[in-house]
């Protein structure tokens, strides 16, 4: 049998797990030795690829360095935000695909979240159009969780670990001093608000902060918000209130727009940032009590010393499950979860058409979230428990986990 390669790619924002799925589709194709050659990776997705920047991961990386794929955030390929022409005719796929000739490609992986997605169908349109021996297979990845077709997300678990435990840090933190306060807590989460949601699993009882849990699902109110921090204060002196950064109103303005314009990235999305920092200032001339505002940012991504065990684990099993399915023939697909129906929590993966999930957001359902669109629902809370699950080993040195990092 004549051998051939295949390339594996990183693209859109990192997860705290894209790298599992990296080292879940070396080593499964390294258990094909018999068909499959070489294993190339794209250097910065495949805008990188474009311009002839990869790397002979076996021929490039240790084995110790491949183990330490699984423990390593970021994106150790590096990724990319690059929109493929929606127009076939566009002489940039001609040229990916002699690329993939002349370096004896037949099988692509891509690892990413929505728009990698579109560049899997792209790609796989492009391939069946010209008859091209390239199968193309996509490797879901996204902190957000607003892939459809698929129960959940690599990289969702750990980001909701991360979230869950550092707001009740917050929470301890803003309880210690007895005068009231005002906390409010953004989160990542542009129209879906799973991440957002994820901060109910902080809450130690019932009726525990975070009192307050606003998600992009449901239209935001600043008056009804105002007047229902002052009804807590009431009762409670220490608030602490949770917020996606893409709540919007009744009219789809997002929030954070009400202090400025937000720009946009290349695939024309909206870069949201500042809505905690707005409702600070509003509750503050509102209200006389001490408020602050804390943005999580990029740790809800990076935090692999949080990591969800269980998010680790079937990271690596998705991409194992994209090189069987291309070694047997698949292409256009994505690989999804499905949740088996039984007693205990348990996943098995499966094949999803591609063009069925990119430009498609899943987003919380309207019933997990209580009816003034205030809180989240214990439907949410059985869903999200078992992906944070475990906890991950990392080899430490000097008293800091060690990485592997590509030398630029």
């Amino acid at each position: 049998m004549e051998k051939y390669n295949i390339v594996v790619g990183q693209s859109g924002g990192p997860t705290t797990v894209i790298n599992a799925s990296l080292y879940g589709v070396i080593k499964e194709a390294g258990k094909h030795s018999d068909e499959i050659d070489k294993v190339y990776g794209m250097i910065n997705g495949i805008e990188g690829f474009i311009h002839d920047r990869y790397m002979d991961i076996n021929a490039e990386m240790t084995q110790e360095e491949i183990e330490l794929l699984v423990s390593t955030p970021s994106s150790y390929l590096g990724s990319c935000r690059y929109k493929l022409p929606d127009s076939m005719d566009d002489g940039i796929y001609a040229q990916i695909f002699k690329k993939f000739s002349d370096l004896n490609i037949k099988c692509f992986i891509y690892i990413g979240g929505n728009d990698s997605m579109d560049t899997v169908s792209k790609l796989s349109i492009y391939a069946r159009k010209t008859s091209s021996p390239v199968r193309i297979i996509g490797v879901p990845k996204t902190i957000d969780n607003d892939l459809v077709l698929t129960d959940h997300s690599p990289g969702f678990g750990s980001a909701a670990k991360y979230v869950a435990s550092t707001v009740r840090d917050i929470v301890l933190d803003a309880s210690v001093y007895d005068t009231q306060s005002v906390t409010i807590v953004e989160l990542m989460g542009r129209h879906a608000g799973w991440i957002t949601a994820a901060s109910i699993l902080a809450r130690k009882f019932q009726e525990d902060n975070p009192y307050l849990i606003y998600l992009p699902e449901v239209a935001f109110d600043v008056e009804a918000f105002v007047n229902k921090i002052a009804e807590l204060l009431q009762i409670h002196k220490n608030i602490v209130v949770c917020v996606s950064e893409g709540i919007k109103d009744k009219d789809g303005t997002f929030i954070c727009e009400y202090s400025g314009c937000a720009g946009v990235d290349t695939f024309g999305h909206k870069m949201l940032t500042g809505c905690g920092k707005y409702l600070e200032n509003v509750v503050k001339e509102h209200l006389a009590v001490k408020v602050r505002s804390v943005e999580l940012n990029v740790n809800q991504r990076c935090k692999a010393a949080l990591a969800s065990d269980t998010d680790v684990r079937e990271a690596v099993m998705a991409g194992e499950h994209g090189v069987k399915a291309v070694i047997a023939g698949e292409t256009g697909k994505m690989v999804a979860f499905r949740r088996k129906d039984s007693s205990q929590y348990e996943i098995e993966c499966e094949l999803v058409d591609c063009s069925e999930v990119c430009n498609r957001e899943k987003v919380v359902p309207r019933e997990w979230i209580n009816e003034e669109g205030t809180d989240v629902l214990q439907g949410f809370v059985e869903y999200a428990r078992p992906l944070i699950a475990g906890e991950t080993k990392h080899v430490m040195k000097d008293g800091l986990p060690v990485y592997v990092y590509r030398k630029q």
